[in-house]
């Protein structure tokens, strides 16, 4: 069974911005390629909600997981539902942006 996937705003904005700074930095072929797995890798969390990492430390129900080793991907699941709360890119403090973030 799968559930569903939402990518909040801010996911999709952190993605756009990936993708700009690929195709810059490389192409539009590049960037399409590279985030439209994101978002497959992302869909795959639907049939299997409890992969990744648990960060209660960070916020209670928070997971992270890894994507090509440049990626983190921070979901929550609530009543079955899998929403991915942002994608960070690289190197980025991503605990203290979580941290900082308003729950929803």
């Amino acid at each position: 069974m799968t559930g569903t996937v939402e990518l909040s705003p801010e996911a999709l904005e952190q993605l756009a911005e990936l993708y700009r700074y690929i195709a810059h930095a490389k192409s539009v072929d590049v960037a399409t390629r590279y985030t439209d797995r994101i978002i497959e890798f992302c869909d795959e969390l639907g049939s299997n909600p409890s992969r990744g990492r648990r960060r209660d430390d960070i916020r209670p129900g928070l997971r992270t997981i890894g994507f090509r080793r440049r990626v983190l991907i921070a979901f929550a699941v609530v009543d079955g539902t899998v929403t991915v709360l942002a994608i960070y890119y690289g190197g980025r403090d991503h605990e203290t942006l979580l941290r900082d973030r308003p729950a929803r």
